[in-house]
């Protein structure tokens, strides 16, 4: 099974695009077979990106049933184990995609045999967005050090909560909590507490659900004025105020080659791979490698299974 991970943010302008591809660069080149997808549907642009200018197919003929599966939308980037489902050439309509279309793309997603699929995530905290991004317990947020976005930032991980807490819950139960107006804005520790008074049977389900967010934060565009233990203090703020955890995997430096990277349409890290920038997302693709490694190591054997 396929290792999912969202990159989400809340924040346009945050460089989300740009990590997606300069991830999914290395752990392809790391010999991971590696699928990025471009959902952010409506305002795709990961193409450009990675020097694509014009895809021959998108996940739209797949919504629209031109191909019968998600597999015949998947393009070669020209670099080995590096895939890529595109999202151009999409109508605006796209974006507020009907809930039974959604429903399948994100069924056809999770099946794609890939060892790591990455979710470039459109701005904002749309519904549509919050369910590609809860596709995976372990999505990475990418800010910026500026107030704004990590503002976003923090609105998009309690959206996602009560999103999640949404999609546990079925309707009557939520009608039942209808009275406490602002209980799923609290922390969810305070929320499962609610729920064991009102909603005991499903207290546990949410419960496993929320505590089973791995969350991760990047900070983008770091400069040299900025404070370097600001990704962690933000990880702590999230943990305190709303009791789920998140690791800080690193700053990537402000460069200005990113821009004209992406005015050449080519991929930041291969046109500038010396670069403090690329170092860092070098880094960063390392520690997730090592990270996953160690928590493959921890899963018990399935019985049966040769050593």
């Amino acid at each position: 099974m396929a290792r999912i991970w969202p990159i989400g943010g809340g924040k346009g302008g945050s460089g989300k695009s740009l990590f997606v591809a300069g991830l999914g660069s290395y752990l392809a080149k790391a010999g991971k077979q590696t699928l990025m997808v471009d959902a952010d549907l409506g305002g795709a642009n990961l193409h450009t990106v990675i020097g694509i200018p014009h895809p021959a197919r998108t996940v739209s003929a797949f919504i629209n049933r031109q191909v019968h599966t998600l597999e015949e939308t998947i393009i070669e980037t020209g670099h080995p184990n590096l895939f890529l489902i595109s999202g151009a050439r999409d109508s605006l309509e796209i974006a507020n995609l009907p809930y039974a279309q959604k429903l399948r793309l994100l069924r056809a997603i999770y099946k794609l045999p890939y060892q790591y699929i990455l979710l470039d995530l459109g701005a904002g905290a749309s519904f549509n967005t919050l369910d590609f991004f809860l596709l995976s317990n372990s999505g990475i947020f990418v800010s910026t050090p500026e107030p704004t976005s990590i503002e976003n930032t923090y609105h998009f991980v309690r959206s996602a909560y009560i999103r999640k807490i949404r999609q546990v819950l079925k309707q009557k139960q939520l009608c039942a909590l209808h009275r406490h107006t602002d209980a799923p804005c609290k922390s969810p520790a305070a929320f499962v507490d609610m729920l064991r008074q009102e909603v005991p049977e499903r207290a546990g389900s949410v419960e496993k659900a929320l505590n089973a967010f791995r969350f991760k934060l990047v900070l983008n565009q770091f400069r040299q004025h900025d404070d370097a233990r600001l990704g962690l203090q933000i990880c702590k703020v999230c943990e305190k105020h709303l009791g789920l955890q998140m690791q800080f995997l690193g700053n990537i430096r402000f460069d200005d080659r990113v821009h004209y990277a992406v005015c050449q349409k080519v991929s930041f890290v291969d046109k500038y791979p010396y670069t403090q920038a690329a170092l860092d997302l070098r880094a960063i693709s390392q520690t997730i490698l090592e990270m996953e490694n160690d928590q493959a190591k921890a899963r018990p054997k399935e019985v049966g299974a040769s050593p």
